[in-house]
């Protein structure tokens, strides 16, 4: 059985054998692989590729959004940056291909994607355009049999080694917005490395311009990118929590073994307080995390989850934070690096606001926006 000191109302016991063991796979890698190398990759703005082709091996694509979700909180637990290369990989890009392929593009993409041999990013914001989708500038025009996409996609996670991207652009003229299967290394698709983030630093996010990109009609998806963006902010919602996780886990061992006035801290009247909210915040979000992996959630529901547990977490690596006195301001000792990526998670696939103002249309009956 997995040893969770966090999982104070013991979510663990109740999962299936085979859901165990995988988790306890991740968790093993996790701990062992990425935990003693992360510190200087989030220093460094690097992501540690080389760790890529071992995730075959512990069987994490294609399984259901409960189990899904707890290998998010799982990466998370360690390092947040390492669950959204996860989440982007097999929610935004298999996750899209599976729902809105064609049989041909499934056939192509997907055994490479499953096995990490290609890797892919999921390109949806622009620089001047973040939850305002309607107000897209990227366009694809038909010229003869070959469209043609022009414009630029900003915050794209993975874009600087991805080998395939998912385009979304409008039809020039129009408001109809779809979807594309780019190759990266197509003539006039183009991607910089986003520099000087705080947040989420391994994580490589880029900067597309794609200036006469030529693509065909066998490159089109069939859907809206709504349909995906669903489990993604699902997946936020565990990756909150996992953050939270490793947060209380770090804290409470410091405070365990730091001592003021001839005793750990842990024994200090306030420090327990701080320690209590923080197991209150990251149990809150398990047990709401957990609930929703069970039903068939709507944008609502995963809307609401996202947005609050990404709150909860800033106040629980906060908190974290304060119980490290001095030492919580460096990296080495780990909560610094949470409270930083915690601000990325707070605001990335759609803002607290554009969470709530979603709920609210859905509990009231009206739109706050257009």
């Amino acid at each position: 059985m997995v040893c969770v000191m966090s999982d104070f109302f013991e979510l663990y016991p109740r999962l299936y054998v085979n859901d165990e063991i995988i988790l306890g796979r991740v968790r093993q890698f996790m701990e062992r692989v990425v935990q003693p190398v992360i510190n200087n990759h989030w220093i460094q703005d690097k992501f540690p590729k080389w760790i890529v082709s071992n995730l075959r091996e512990l069987d994490i694509i294609d399984k259901s959004p409960l189990l899904t979700g707890l290998i998010t909180m799982e990466m998370a637990r360690v390092d947040p940056s390492i669950a959204t290369f996860y989440t982007i990989q097999n929610g935004l890009v298999i996750g899209t291909i599976e729902k809105m392929g064609t049989e041909e593009q499934k056939k192509k993409w997907l055994p490479l994607l499953k096995r990490f041999e290609t890797i892919g990013c999921f390109a949806l914001t622009e620089p001047d355009v973040g939850s305002g989708i309607n107000d897209m500038n990227t366009t694809v025009d038909r010229v003869g049999h070959r469209l043609i996409i022009e414009g630029q996609k900003k915050w794209v996670g993975n874009a600087t080694w991805a080998d395939i991207s998912i385009v979304w652009t409008k039809i020039k003229h129009t408001t109809q917005i779809i979807g594309f299967i780019v190759e990266n290394k197509t003539h006039g698709f183009k991607v910089e490395k986003i520099e000087n983030k705080f947040g989420l630093k391994v994580c490589q996010n880029g900067l597309i311009t794609m200036e006469n990109v030529i693509v065909y009609d066998e490159d089109i998806l069939q859907g809206s990118f709504k349909d995906t963006i669903r489990m993604t902010r699902y997946l936020v919602g565990w990756e909150a929590t996992g953050l939270q996780m490793g947060a209380y886990e770090h804290a409470l061992k410091y405070a365990k073994e730091r001592e003021q006035f001839g005793k750990p801290i842990a024994s200090f009247q306030l420090i327990q307080e701080l320690l209590a909210k923080m197991l209150g915040n990251l149990t809150a979000c398990q047990c709401m995390m957990y609930q929703l992996g069970q039903i068939e959630f709507t944008d609502a529901q995963a809307a609401l989850a996202k947005a609050f547990c990404t709150s909860k977490a800033r106040e629980t690596v906060a908190w974290g934070r304060e119980i490290f006195g001095g030492n919580g301001m460096s990296i080495d000792y780990n909560i610094g690096r949470f409270f930083c990526d915690a601000e990325a998670l707070y605001s990335y696939e759609g803002t607290y606001q554009m969470q709530n103002l979603i709920v609210g249309k859905h509990i009231t009956g009206l739109s706050a926006f257009v």
